[in-house]
């Protein structure tokens, strides 16, 4: 495992330039599960309304029943610590930029009185309703969003993500092709904040090792034929293939196999990494040797989360997860959320978001704590509790982004499902 970092003044340490965080090559490290208990209980008790607008329908609902169950989950720890704050969760659906459940949602969640709103998962999607929610003086946050244009966006430092920007999924893709011994690199790209994003900071990691991209077409959210995409990259004949989509993936594939391209060229992305087997997703042929990238921790490294969750998952009723991306990051915005709350005293958006980074340990003087029982019992006893989260430290900055964060990297299977890559 390498750690590869660059400070915000932009010198460069082990190789791998990284904006204001640290990337973690993970392929299996010890990790840390929630729970916890012995909180004080305060004298009175916030009641905290968190809706959520998470991909239900739309080309991200695979990440819908990870991210749903994640929230669900901390939300049931935090009203089982009985330390302060009560959870009432208000599930919403965010689709996608075609489908535009967000048009009705939001204004619904926004009715029932919620502090915050967790979601989208899609950048794209997320900026279609954030002056909305933050123009209500409610909080959007977000365990998904990648998109660098979250960190200049006015936000009346109301948004705040568990996610790191794409600035570092792209370094770190980039170079991992370029690491394989590719020159080439041909791209399909989603035409929206997420898809050009990622690509233009992909596109930047390889060329500066060295590498050439030779072809880079796109296509909107709502397309459904792929054939001019994948013809123009197969006639490029790259060395790799970057595949920076969503779910329509699941089409451009078969396209990919029929026309030879074997399955080691290819490399995932976060919106598309998906474990297709256990899914019985027929993608056209094997999977086997391709890579990919995920913000957060290597699901190999904690399994004592994911085993939990699953558990408490399917005592609620639900079938059992088989994706796990970003449910670690949705528990921790729920459980920063509590603690901001509790912190604040209040259940007002503003006042919540200026304790945020605090509870994060941006502000350098608090104690280390895992769960909300024990973050809890630090506040309630009148100190300062800095909540490093299931999804990594988090460490929020000024403008609401993690400042330190982790990348996965994954290889495929014969049987079509990820692995972390050894």
């Amino acid at each position: 495992m390498g750690v590869f970092t660059r400070s915000r003044a932009g010198s460069i340490l082990g190789g791998i330039a990284v904006v204001g965080v640290s990337a973690v090559f993970l392929a299996g490290c010890a990790g840390d599960s929630g729970g916890g208990s012995g909180t004080t209980e305060p004298s009175e008790s916030l009641d905290l309304k968190v809706g959520t607008a998470l991909p239900v329908t739309g080309n991200l609902a695979f990440l819908g029943p990870p991210e749903i169950a994640g929230t669900e989950y901390a939300a049931s720890e935090v009203n089982a610590a009985n330390a302060g704050v009560t959870i009432e969760m208000i599930q919403g659906d965010s689709g996608d930029t075609d489908n535009k459940a967000y048009e009705t949602e939001i204004p619904r969640l926004l009715g029932e009185g919620v502090s915050a709103i967790i979601g989208a998962a899609s950048s794209g999607t997320s900026l279609q309703f954030i002056d909305q929610v933050v123009g209500a003086g409610v909080i959007q946050f977000s365990p998904a969003n990648t998109s660098a244009a979250f960190t200049t966006y006015d936000d009346n430092g109301l948004y705040f993500r568990t996610a790191p920007s794409d600035t570092l999924q792209g370094e770190v893709l980039g170079n991992l092709i370029a690491e394989s011994g590719a020159q080439t690199l041909g791209m399909i790209v989603l035409n929206d904040s997420y898809g050009t994003g990622l690509a233009s900071f992909v596109k930047d990691a390889f060329e500066a090792a060295g590498g050439t991209v030779v072809a880079e077409p796109t296509y909107n959210t709502g397309d459904t034929n792929f054939s001019a995409q994948v013809s123009e990259v197969v006639a490029a004949n790259p060395d790799a293939i970057a595949l920076i989509t969503f779910e329509e993936v699941k089409t451009i594939l078969p396209e990919l196999f029929a026309a030879g391209v074997p399955a080691d060229k290819l490399y995932f992305v976060d919106g598309n990494l998906s474990q297709f087997g256990s899914n019985g997703i027929d993608v056209g042929g094997s999977l086997e040797g391709a890579k990919g990238t995920l913000p957060g921790l290597s699901i190999d490294t904690i399994t004592d989360f994911t085993d939990s969750l699953n558990t408490f998952w399917v005592d609620e009723g639900n079938e059992e997860l088989t994706e796990f991306s970003y449910a670690a990051e949705s528990y921790d915005a729920v459980i920063l959320l509590a603690l901001a709350s509790l912190a604040a005293g209040s259940t007002d958006g503003a006042a919540i978001a200026e304790k945020l980074i605090e509870v994060s340990g941006g502000s350098g003087d608090g104690t280390k704590c895992t769960t909300f029982a024990e973050c809890a019992e630090i506040i309630n006893g009148g100190g300062v509790a800095d909540y490093d989260g299931i999804s990594g430290p988090i460490t929020f900055d000024d403008v609401g982004d993690p400042t330190e964060a982790s990348i996965g990297i994954y290889q495929y299977t014969a049987d079509n499902d990820y692995v972390a890559y050894q």
